[in-house]
């Protein structure tokens, strides 16, 4: 099965067709940069124009950087707060005219990597986390999620740990690989002292760059780098649409 998927993020908005059952892309990415300010009407417009780039008609599956809830957006944390308590689910398939289904960013990547990368076959307690603009948490216990866990907004040191330790936050300081490994690594320390988990999967911008810092990560937890790399978002919005059909 083929299904249009749009991954909306806090820079970048990218979309492909996908192929459900192999987790591959058909075609090429396309990406349109995240409208500034990025208020639901100027978002939709540019899902619009994915969804038109493809000529596409057919179901869509769309992620979203916040709790969704039967189709509402509860959060906003790297998107315009204009999206706390709409039916953005409802909106975006109005603007595109196509059947879509709207699920959580890092549970999308999550569902991607648990179905055809890294996690794939694994039990045990999983977490899949997104390091971007911000940082994205995905949960899996014996291949179940647990949707929209946002254990980027962890408090660590008096802040969400993600503005301290996002790859956003990377860049804009200036840090080295060495210094961003190390809060990195009291981030994880902090989520095993919680949960205790069996993975962690590296995912988001840094997951192919994972050479430069995952040596100098000491879980306990086994961790790897994310299989999917940046397609992770675009397969899991796709697999999500074939979750719910099957519902």
């Amino acid at each position: 099965m083929e299904i249009l998927g749009i991954d909306i993020g806090g820079s970048g908005i990218k979309g492909a067709v996908v192929d459900t059952h192999k987790g591959i892309l058909v075609t090429e990415r396309h990406r349109i940069p995240t409208p500034q300010p990025s208020v639901p009407d100027a978002v939709s417009e540019v899902v619009g124009e994915i969804v038109s780039h493809f000529g596409w008609r057919g179901l869509v599956g769309c992620t979203f950087p916040a709790v969704v809830k039967d189709g509402h957006t509860l959060t906003a944390a790297n998107v315009d707060q204009a999206w706390i308590g709409l039916d953005a689910e409802r909106i975006l398939a109005q603007k595109t005219g196509c059947t879509l289904v709207l699920v959580n960013d890092a549970d999308a990547a999550g569902m991607a990597e648990m179905a055809f990368g890294a996690g794939r076959g694994r039990g045990g307690v999983v977490f899949i986390l997104t390091f971007g603009t911000g940082i994205g948490s995905s949960i899996f216990v014996n291949g179940i999620s647990m949707p929209n866990s946002e254990l980027g907004h962890l408090e660590l040191g008096g802040r969400d740990v993600e503005k301290w330790a996002s790859d956003r936050v990377r860049k804009e300081k200036g840090l080295k690989w060495k210094e961003w490994a190390a809060r990195v690594n009291t981030y994880l320390a902090y989520l095993e002292f919680i949960f205790s988990p069996d993975l962690f999967i590296i995912g988001g911008g840094v997951s192919d760059k994972f050479d430069k810092f995952g040596p100098r990560l000491t879980t306990r937890a086994e961790v790897v780098p994310a299989q999917l790399l940046n397609d992770a978002g675009i397969v899991g919005a796709a697999l999500a649409v074939r979750q719910r059909i099957r519902e």
